[in-house]
């Protein structure tokens, strides 16, 4: 990045970015990416985690992007990642008898003909998700034993996909670096390189080790998501697009506190709210509401937790609490602003501008249809190359870790019988990385104390927070405990118990010194304190003030970063000063 003048920098290490990254190294462009914190950091790793087309845009008459996302939920369950996307099944209740059957049956027929009509006529035909089926009360109640009786007259089941969001962005971002982009984390984009009126290329800060390196390229792709007004100050104040962040919570419970073999989606006041199975746990959320404070670290409070129980106990024989959450996470949706105040009535479709020459920005959008977003972003800058440029061909490239998966999955006994582990450990290692499990087996026998389940966290295998350092790009204890893995939410104390014995694996990796991990564990530990605090806020603005009070682990971060918080009984330690590079580029197996 210091020497080459690349074709393409994109801004923004998350779904988009990647994407984009991923987009213009299969076209044989030269990139690099460069992502402020981590992969995924932001909104790509907390959302709903479902790829999908969305049911209730139908019902706002916006079949083509429904139909848009079907196809890309087709592509990635069939070809692109069918080791990250999986099927799974909704119950929609219905709580009306005669019409209201007729209406969302014909809805979801409709939405099942968009999806599975699209074997029939070109790549993406989805032939793995069943067909929807009408269900009596009386079925609906065996699929969903913790749903009130009085609460629905029947119930329709339909099927949609679903994807750990953060390791699917890490794995975009790996294949693009396996077809030669440069990626790094922890570099900052701090201005904008200019050529007259041209930007040609940006100032990047390695905040792991302050150094700041002018990175030159032919045209510049920003896919910042919700910073995008930053990027676009950088210009001059020229921007053209009008992003508004809304604020999304979800919470997590174990999955013995509500019995069901299905997910499920309730229609709401304002939009929908999904009970969504996640392993051992269930999913719960979202809320949609307009948010204008801290954009890294979005807080949720207790007025977003007790919406998201009021509303799900609504519909649950037996009540949840506050005791039963044992994760909740917040994440901002880059919504391109419009007339309306209300933002889950804003669009969910994307835009590309051009706001100076050799500048593209990309932003809106949702997580499903990432590789279209990508795709035109590119279209319109390779304009500015002045030489033809081959078209997107990304829907035809697995991610790392697709090609062979079904063999793989076919042969997991034999893996298991040849590693010494057990068949579930197996299929839970194939979930997270297809073909590539194998890398994490060879990692596991290669020390005994690697093939042994993670103290505090039994889901996981420590070989995986070590391979989580040596091939997936994290620089953090942070990284690996809520972003390679879902320790932080999956765990009832959120990762506290296993946070020391991970940056004792991590340490020596990463080339700690005993300080630095000391540090790295104080920092997760004021991290989760700060979160727990801010949930008790009655508040956006109290949350978002107690949820300051631990800084970024990357410390030398964006203003509004360091801004002192109100002081709270939960403020941190200073942020470590991190010794590891800040290159990822060696996230693609050599």
């Amino acid at each position: 990045m210091r020497t080459e003048v690349m074709d393409i920098v994109v801004i923004g290490g998350g779904v988009t970015g990647a994407g984009v990254a991923l987009d213009a190294a299969t076209r044989g462009l030269s990139v690099a990416l460069v992502e402020a914190r981590d992969l995924a950091a932001g909104t790509s790793s907390r959302s709903s985690k479902l790829i999908h087309g969305g049911l209730r845009y139908l019902e706002q008459l916006n079949a083509p992007l429904v139909r848009e996302a079907l196809r890309e939920r087709s592509l990635m369950l069939d070809t692109l990642a069918p080791h990250l996307v999986h099927a799974i099944p909704f119950l929609l209740p219905l709580t009306r008898h005669g019409w209201e059957r007729a209406y969302l049956g014909s809805g979801v027929l409709l939405y099942d003909t968009l999806g599975q009509g699209l074997a029939r006529i070109g790549p993406g035909g989805d032939g793995t998700v069943p067909h929807h089926r009408h269900l009596t009360r009386k079925a609906a109640l065996r699929a969903f034993p913790s749903l009130r009786p009085d609460a629905l007259v029947g119930a329709i089941q339909y099927w949609d996909g679903q994807v750990d969001d953060a390791r699917h962005t890490m794995f975009v971002a790996r294949t693009a670096a396996r077809y030669g982009a440069a990626v790094a984390t922890s570099a900052r984009v701090v201005g904008l390189l200019r050529e007259g009126e041209r930007v040609a290329g940006v100032q990047v800060r390695d905040l792991e080790s302050g150094e700041e390196i002018e990175l030159r390229a032919r045209e510049t792709i920003n896919a910042a998501g919700v910073w995008t007004d930053d990027i676009q100050a950088m210009v001059g104040g020229r921007g053209r697009l009008s992003v508004r962040a809304s604020k999304g919570v979800h919470i997590v419970v174990p999955r013995d506190r509500v019995h069901g073999e299905t997910g499920l989606i309730l229609r709401t006041e304002r939009s929908v709210l999904f009970v969504i199975p996640w392993g051992g746990q269930w999913i719960i959320g979202t809320t949609d509401t307009d948010w204008n404070l801290d954009l890294a670290h979005p807080a949720a409070s207790s007025a977003d937790i007790d919406y998201l129980l009021t509303t799900v106990n609504r519909v649950l024989r037996t009540p949840l609490t506050t005791e039963d959450i044992t994760g909740v996470y917040a994440g901002l949706r880059p919504l391109l602003a419009g007339e309306s105040q209300d933002t889950s009535a804003l669009s969910r479709e994307h835009a590309v501008v051009s706001p100076a020459p050799g500048l593209t920005m990309v932003a809106g959008g949702k997580y499903t249809t990432y590789r279209v977003m990508a795709a035109d972003a590119v279209d319109a800058a390779v304009r500015g190359l002045n030489r033809t440029v081959p078209a997107s061909c990304t829907e035809k490239i697995p991610l790392l870790g697709a090609d062979g998966y079904p063999a793989l999955w076919n042969a997991r006994e034999l893996l298991a019988r040849r590693s010494g582990l057990h068949v579930g450990w197996i299929e839970h290692l194939l979930h997270r990385y297809g073909t590539l499990a194998e890398e994490v087996l060879e990692l596991a026998a290669s020390r005994a104390e690697l093939g042994r389940p993670l103290p505090g966290a039994p889901t996981y295998l420590a070989a995986e927070a070590v391979y989580a350092v040596t091939h997936e790009g994290a620089l953090h204890l942070e990284d690996v405990l809520t972003r390679r893995t879902r320790i932080s939410i999956e765990t009832r104390d959120r990762g506290v118990e296993v946070a020391r014995a991970v940056a004792d694996l991590l340490a020596p990796v990463l080339g700690w010194a005993p300080a630095d991990r000391d540090r790295e564990v104080e920092h997760y530990l004021a991290r989760v304190a700060a979160e727990r605090a801010s949930q008790q806020e009655a508040d956006d603005a109290t949350a978002d003030a107690t949820r300051l009070g631990a800084p970024d682990v990357r410390h030398l971060g964006h203003p509004a970063e360091r801004r002192a918080p109100a002081p709270t009984p939960t403020a941190a330690p200073s942020a470590p000063a991190a010794s590891s590079a800040s290159s990822a580029s060696s996230a693609a197996p050599g």
